[in-house]
């Protein structure tokens, strides 16, 4: 790890290692230190050797009381037939080690399938890190998900046969738009009912080479944004938005999910005495005003960077099948009667 930082390694048996990272000078030269190591070619895989037939999937931690959730929800991604591997980008560098090997083990050992979840700590909270091209992603796909969103195994895998025939583009299921306050004369982030511009990070599929462009491209202009994210703690998926919409010209696709839980919402009621309020009381995106105001600023900034605005709109969802949508009381409850 040269001169830049010390390990920690954390052996428990001979398949499971956790190094931790323990950086000894200032942030943006360990940000800038781990970006020209992951951005060096020599460091990347033959694009020849990706595989095409299954994803890697991203999960972004941050909150220790989210770890139960997180455990499940990597356990569920590492069943699905369609996953290689679960890598979880820990983003907190002051949990304790101790925490930190404890996760590890756990995730290491929670895999439902033949995919295998490891535990990735991150030197810093920079929200950029979870876009960086690892050379542990073997995969042409990759699926960068949130710690608080449930999402069915169907609904991954009908977004990855999606993908496979949309390469170029981003495919989710939380989508939000753009739009321009004409009275402010300023750019805004928003809910449209009938058209969208931007894919979220709750669950955001795309390929590899993406990671690529948004880490290690764009030169000037991308470090400038990238800084915009690490100082506004916020807006990388906005960024990566415009990042795929300034190479392709189109906007991303939604794809309809059978059962898709975003325990972060604010929306959520703790009415059931589940204890998930602490959940979504912790996400960083609960104060809906503000976050609006501040992601309009990052649109705002973003389009005097790039000097243009790449974002295009998309209308309607892709979904896996059409059926009846008529509601049948079924017991004391109202379904979909072909439920």
């Amino acid at each position: 790890m040269g001169v830049y930082a010390v390990a920690i390694c954390l052996f428990f048996s001979l398949s499971v290692v956790l190094c931790l990272r323990i950086p000894n000078l200032s942030s943006d030269i360990e940000k800038d230190t781990i970006l020209l190591s992951v951005c060096h070619p020599g460091n990347q895989p033959n694009p020849r050797t990706l595989r095409s037939d299954q994803l890697t999937v991203l999960i972004n931690g941050y909150s220790e009381s989210r770890i139960p959730l997180l455990q499940s929800i990597a356990a569920s991604y590492s069943a699905s037939p369609v996953v290689s591997s679960v890598l979880v980008l820990w983003g907190n560098p002051s949990t304790s080690p101790l925490t930190l090997s404890q996760l590890a083990y756990n995730l290491s050992v929670s895999s439902w399938g033949n995919a295998a979840i490891s535990l990735v700590p991150l030197p810093s909270s920079s929200l950029n890190a979870r876009f960086l091209p690892r050379s542990s992603i073997g995969t042409r796909a990759v699926l960068v998900c949130d710690d608080d969103v449930e999402v069915d195994m169907k609904t991954v895998e009908f977004a990855f046969r999606m993908w496979k025939g949309n390469p170029d583009r981003l495919i989710g299921i939380f989508v939000r738009s753009h739009d321009i306050d004409m009275t402010r004369k300023e750019w805004i982030y928003t809910v449209h009912p009938n058209k969208y511009s931007i894919v979220l990070t709750k669950f955001m599929m795309m390929k590899r080479e993406y990671l690529f462009k948004y880490s290690c491209g764009g030169g000037s202009p991308m470090h400038e944004m990238r800084k915009m994210v690490d100082e506004m703690r916020n807006c990388e998926d906005i960024l990566m938005n415009f990042v795929v919409a300034e190479e392709t010209n189109t906007g991303p696709l939604m794809v309809g999910a059978e059962r898709a839980r975003d325990w972060g919402d604010p929306r959520n009621e703790d009415s059931d005495g589940d204890g998930l309020r602490l959940v979504r009381d912790v996400g960083l995106s609960s104060r809906k005003a503000e976050h609006r105001k501040r992601r309009g600023k990052c649109i705002t900034e973003f389009h005097r960077v790039f000097g243009r605005m790449p974002l295009r709109y998309s209308y309607g969802k892709l979904v896996s099948s059409v059926g009846e949508q008529g509601l049948c009381k079924k017991g004391s409850n109202l379904v979909l009667c072909d439920h």
